[in-house]
């Protein structure tokens, strides 16, 4: 980078750091606060940085900054995707073409999870993934935080298990439905990312594993919205039938999958309890 491009940078993450107050990344917000919005050292502690390097990335005066770098001030700072986009520019990385489903997810669809606390809500990659979830969906389903990255896969539980009790996808009653659209998904993002290992992985271990999904894959067909409503058999409040909805995220290829019940309904009643107990103590069916 050339100092205009330095400069350049520089003023941006100055303004990105001005509009975020302390309040809206948890920190406090202390007294005799002289700046608006965050103090430097403050943004070098959310992205992992040191407030060394961090101040000379404002003052025009740092290297050029990492990939890893970019996107920690990316998270630390709450930009949009045009932002994050525009700071790569700047600092002379564009954008890449992903080659794979993306795993990043927005802060603002977290944020969006969180303040959801009467819904159990999700977000998935295009290959089921399970990227981000709130509290009432680790006490319907799992506590995901549990799980090793591998076994936060939808189709490959739908599939290949874990089933206790005899019971497939945490007693979903239209689990056999989920099970053949995700197949179909699948097979779509295949199409898109053919070129991804992960997902080439997927479908191998799949194929190998359930004779069912090779059926439905022999098929060849697709399938563009998902199916993942219904009753669930929870060991702790008994049957939770639930409404679905799906969010699109297209510019990530994700989806928010959201599970709700009507107010005042027995199942809304479930959903309360089931936000007290939380996951505490629970043997949730897999």
């Amino acid at each position: 980078m050339d100092q205009r491009e330095r400069r350049e940078l520089g003023d941006f993450l100055r303004s990105r750091r001005e509009r975020i107050t302390p309040a809206d990344v948890g920190l406090p917000a202390g007294p005799r606060r002289r700046t608006p919005g965050l103090r430097r050292e403050e943004v070098a502690q959310l992205a992992f940085i040191s407030a060394e390097y961090y101040a000379r990335l404002e003052q025009a005066r740092a290297p050029h900054p990492s990939r890893e770098v970019l996107a920690q001030l990316t998270r630390a700072l709450r930009l949009t995707d045009a932002e994050r986009d525009h700071l790569l520019r700047l600092a002379g990385a564009p954008p890449e073409t992903p080659s794979g489903p993306s795993r990043e997810v927005r802060p603002s669809i977290v944020d969006l999870l969180r303040r959801m606390p009467d819904a159990a809500a999700v977000v998935l990659s295009a290959t089921y993934e399970v990227l981000a979830w709130n509290d009432l969906a680790a006490a319907l389903l799992e506590d995901f935080s549990a799980l090793p990255r591998r076994d936060r896969n939808l189709v490959r539980r739908a599939y290949l298990g874990p089933h206790q009790g005899g019971r497939r996808l945490y007693g979903l009653s239209d689990a056999d439905e989920f099970a053949r659209t995700a197949a179909r998904q699948l097979r779509a993002a295949a199409a898109r990312y053919p070129d991804d290992a992960e997902v080439s992985g997927l479908v191998a271990e799949l194929l190998a594993g359930s004779a069912e999904f090779t059926r439905i894959w022999a098929s060849h067909d697709v399938a563009d919205r998902p199916a993942f409503c219904g009753t669930f058999a929870h060991p702790l409040v008994g049957p939770v039938p639930v409404r679905g909805d799906v969010l699109d995220l297209t510019d990530r290829d994700q989806r928010v999958l959201v599970y709700s019940a009507a107010p005042g309904s027995p199942s809304a009643e479930a959903l309360r309890l089931l936000s007290v107990i939380g996951t505490q103590s629970m043997g949730v069916p897999g």
